[in-house]
């Protein structure tokens, strides 16, 4: 099942047989609106505390992902997810709430391939019969965590992004009717030495190429092999960065259709989201909402989605810290 040095081939093709995504009222402005299975006119959802509302997400996501799956939560095995917050506070609550065997993932804006790539896993290896991926961000919790308190109003650079008000879960299932998962590619550490938190995307870039590469040496695909390769949340500077970092290495994507979840949630031209979304949320909300609905609709044959995770936290940064960073790669296909 492990291909070349970093990639788990699934032989059985795990099938995603239910997703669902919900979503704050920002990311129900922009152009994939249509594609989500609840938007929330208010950023609290009527809770408490901004942490709260991130949870709740969760687990309406999972609900509706459940539903759509035809499985209820007593026959789920077990539930992968992370976000995040400190210890991951709004997967473990949720997963209190889900009720099934739980592995708690931390990838930072990673996490929603990690956790699908480790669900297929399971189901490839006949550890499980149904597993739960899932993951979910606020903007307001990630503000408050990792910059200014959300009351502050403080200004940002163009090169900062849009934390995704949002939450997307899938039901991964040994058979069934759905787009199948066919391998993951686990990403290493990238690090260049860059200490903004304002601009990630130029962190995380480098990770997203290194983890690409890696999943064409080890398959012996090549981009022109894929209807769509979609990196997590690098957003306009990351992305660019990305393409560049491709064709100097001589990666030829110009035979794919090569785009960014961060700057497909968003209107960016006409939304004030700086370069574009980022978040747990992000990659989760396009993949488990419009991306698996073009392969369920036909439109789109493989995909390979490239999620990437900045893993600094406020300790870090506050001592000086250089942003560690890393991608995962699921590529995923329709049945037929």
């Amino acid at each position: 099942m492990l291909r070349g040095n970093q990639t788990w081939w699934f032989d059985r093709r795990p099938v995603i047989i239910g997703s669902a995504t919900v979503v704050g009222p920002d990311e129900g402005e922009g152009p994939l609106a249509a594609d989500f299975d609840l938007v929330h006119p208010e950023l609290d959802i009527q809770q408490k505390s901004w942490e709260k509302a991130e949870r709740l997400l969760l687990e309406q996501a999972s609900d509706f992902a459940l539903k759509h799956a035809k499985v209820s939560k007593q026959q789920l095995q077990f539930y992968v997810g992370g976000d995040l917050m400190n210890q991951i506070i709004s997967n473990t609550f949720a997963a209190r709430t889900i009720g099934a065997p739980y592995l708690g993932v931390f990838g930072a804006c990673s996490t929603s391939m990690e956790s699908l790539a480790i669900a297929s896993l399971i189901v490839n290896s006949g550890s499980g019969q149904y597993v739960l991926a899932g993951t979910c961000s606020h903007n307001c919790t990630a503000e408050k965590q990792f910059r200014y308190p959300t009351e502050y109003g403080s200004q940002k650079p163009p090169t900062a992004q849009y934390t995704v008000t949002g939450a997307g879960a899938a039901v991964v299932a040994a058979e069934g009717v759905g787009p199948v998962v066919t391998s993951a590619t686990i990403g290493k550490i990238v690090d260049l030495g860059i200490k903004d938190p304002f601009n990630m995307g130029a962190a995380m870039a480098p990770a997203a190429v290194d983890t690409i590469q890696a999943h064409f040496n080890d398959t012996g695909r090549e981009p022109k092999d894929y209807d769509l390769i979609v990196t997590g949340d690098l957003a306009s500077v990351g992305h660019d960065i990305a393409k560049d970092l491709l064709t100097r290495d001589g990666v030829p994507m110009e035979h794919t259709v090569f785009n960014d979840c961060g700057l497909m949630v968003y209107d960016v031209d006409r939304q004030k989201v700086q370069a574009g979304g980022s978040g747990c949320g992000c990659s989760a909300v396009v993949t488990y909402g419009h991306l698996l609905k073009r392969l369920r609709q036909g439109e789109l044959k493989r995909i390979l989605v490239v999620a990437t995770g900045a893993l600094l936290s406020p300790l870090s940064y506050q001592q000086g810290e250089s942003i560690p960073c890393i991608a995962h790669a699921v590529s995923i296909e329709s049945q037929h």
